[in-house]
């Protein structure tokens, strides 16, 4: 990028945080965005954030990011301004060299979804350069996230440079065994991700009611759990697919049972073959959980997507922390890399305590599964490309 001192940088970030009555109740996104900013605040640069907030259909108060600019200061530890789209080139000639603003909503333009290029044009007029930092928006082309990156000289942030890293040592050029966790609710939701990874990984560990599909489809009758009876035959594909690929996919043979779902409720431990029909699974039992942490000791990388049993209510959150535990001390001993990404995965690293111990954490939601799915990212292939 060379001397950007007094030089206009348009800087996409991810600065859609959650609020609770007017304030930030998690920061997480807006300290990941501190290293590019303060990075082009301290060689001079007029740094101009660009972000979305939320789904606005018309521009409101509620949308706005004026909400966010105390909280990003107190994160940065210096002051930043905040610039509306009205008067907006007027407001960003005022900025001396090193200043930080953050520019309204990009989604108050209609275009913006659109990757209209007058809106592209709009924001071009205003910066010299243009960085994405923001990889959990880089499956959308937007005109902030990919249209931009056409039309002015473009660069990676730290963060998304640190994303791209990761991704490509997990699944781009990962050192074998590879082994990958997928859990979630529906197989149906992530069909795309176990369909390519079969053919990068060597083991694939099913977790959450996914699991349950796949075991109906090996005749185990899985009583009244979660299961999609009208994909057995694709479930049946994947199973076919990975024996040719020479990829294991990892069942559980002991389960946890209850018959009403909620917290705590009275449960069993039973051989898969022994789920009564008024019974439901919930999570993967201790045996299974054993034999799946043996298998990570045997691999040299982890990708992992989706907790293994319904981790949001207890107990039934014990084999995804116990396996969380494994791969993090494993992680930390030097013999794996573990990359895990997506909402559930973050909050269930996080509630085992072991989130800062994994090589990589993605805080990136669609981004990441699209990644796992194979799929290219218009964000980040326009910055390949220019």
């Amino acid at each position: 990028m060379g001397d950007i001192a007094g030089k206009r940088v348009l800087v996409r970030e991810d600065l859609n945080v959650p609020m609770v009555d007017g304030a930030v109740s998690d920061d997480t996104r807006l300290r990941a965005t501190v290293p590019t900013v303060a990075e082009l605040a301290d060689r001079g640069a007029i740094v101009l954030v660009l972000a979305h907030f939320g789904r606005p259909k018309v521009p409101s108060a509620e949308f706005s990011l004026s909400q966010v600019t105390s909280a990003y200061a107190d994160v940065l530890g210096r002051p930043v301004h905040y610039v509306d789209w009205e008067g907006d080139a007027a407001a960003v000639a005022k900025l001396a060299p090193g200043d930080i603003a953050v520019l309204e909503n990009t989604r108050f333009f209609g275009g913006e979804e659109k990757n209209d290029p007058a809106i592209v044009a709009r924001f071009a007029a205003l910066g010299d350069f243009y960085v994405n930092d923001a990889f959990s928006a880089a499956h959308r082309a937007h005109a902030s996230t990919e249209g931009l990156a056409h039309v002015l000289p473009s660069f990676a942030g730290r963060a998304m440079e640190a994303e791209l890293d990761a991704l490509e040592k997990a699944l781009g050029k990962p050192e074998h065994p590879v082994a990958a966790v997928v859990g979630g609710a529906k197989v149906s939701s992530k069909l795309d991700v176990l369909t390519h990874l079969v053919d990068k990984v060597d083991h694939l560990i099913i977790g959450g009611g996914m699991a349950n599909t796949f075991l109906a489809a090996r005749g185990v009758d899985v009583g009244k759990s979660l299961c999609e009876h009208d994909l057995i035959a694709t479930v049946e594909g994947i199973f076919t697919a990975a024996e040719r690929a020479n990829c294991t996919i990892h069942l559980p043979y002991d389960v946890v049972v209850a018959k009403e779902f909620r917290a705590n409720p009275p449960v069993r431990t039973v051989n898969v073959h022994e789920v009564a029909a008024d019974e439901m699974i919930l999570d993967i039992g201790p045996a299974a959980t054993e034999a799946l942490a043996d298998v990570l000791k045997t691999c040299r990388t982890l990708v992992w997507n989706g907790p293994l049993g319904a981790f949001e209510t207890p107990p039934f959150d014990t084999a995804t922390i116990a396996l969380a535990w494994t791969a993090a001390a494993l992680t930390q001993s030097g013999s794996l890399v573990s990359v895990a990404g997506g909402g559930d995965t973050v909050a269930a690293l996080n509630q085992a305590g072991v989130a800062e111990d994994f090589t990589f954490v993605s805080t990136a939601g669609g981004a990441f599964l699209e990644w796992m799915e194979g799929k290219t990212l218009p964000g980040v292939a326009a910055l390949l490309h220019g």
